[in-house]
């Protein structure tokens, strides 16, 4: 019997991976944290890999663009489990503190409700990682 292929939580669109692409090739790898806070701390945050520091209270949703990790505060991960999460660009001003705000772009999420079967498969498969 096969192995059920498990639904990402994380996704990301053409446009997304080539702004990535672009700010590696400035910044050396990356990562992304999504919060619960409110105004820019709700917009995916991009920072070159290990300059925020991930902790026990963070999930990690997949990778995006390869090998770029996506993490999320489990407070946010209850309220989301049930959607999966696509990140985006836009044209605008990102938040302060995110690699793309200098670029004139930012990155923004989508997201659809996950089908019952696709929830039973996650469900089924345990508790996604979570941080150090």
């Amino acid at each position: 019997m096969a192995t059920p292929i498990l639904p990402s939580r994380i996704l990301s669109t053409s446009a997304a991976d080539a702004l990535i692409a672009s700010l590696t090739d400035k910044h050396g790898p990356l990562m992304f944290h999504q919060s619960g806070g409110c105004c820019d701390g709700s917009a995916p945050m991009c920072f070159t890999r290990g300059e925020f520091k991930v902790g026990a209270q963070d999930v990690l949703m997949g990778n995006i663009a390869g090998d770029v990790p996506v993490w999320i505060g489990a407070a946010q991960f209850e309220y989301w489990q049930h959607t999966q999460v696509t990140i985006d660009v836009v044209p605008g001003r990102g938040a302060g503190m995110s690699l793309e705000s200098p670029e004139g772009m930012r990155f923004m999420i989508r997201s659809r409700v996950f089908t019952d079967e696709e929830a039973e498969l996650l469900e089924s498969a345990g508790e996604p990682m979570r941080g150090a």
